[in-house]
């Protein structure tokens, strides 16, 4: 059960990635990085997490406005 839970959860962050990109590109926006973050696979039950990239202040200016 534990595996399929696993499976289920990296599929789910896969697509969360994907409709991020896809969001910020409409936003005119490009993340260098953005994915699953490695290291959460390593647990019991892993579950993974979205890193959001690494990128520049400007950046990050232009995503904290998105949302306004």
């Amino acid at each position: 059960m534990e595996a399929r839970h696993s499976a289920l959860c990296a599929e789910e962050a896969e697509d969360a990635v994907k409709e991020l990109r896809a969001e910020l590109v409409k936003a005119g926006i490009i993340l260098p990085s953005p994915g699953l973050d490695p290291v959460s696979f390593v647990r019991e039950a892993p579950c993974p997490l979205i890193e959001g990239g690494r990128c520049a202040s400007d950046t990050v200016r232009r995503l904290a406005a998105v949302p306004r």
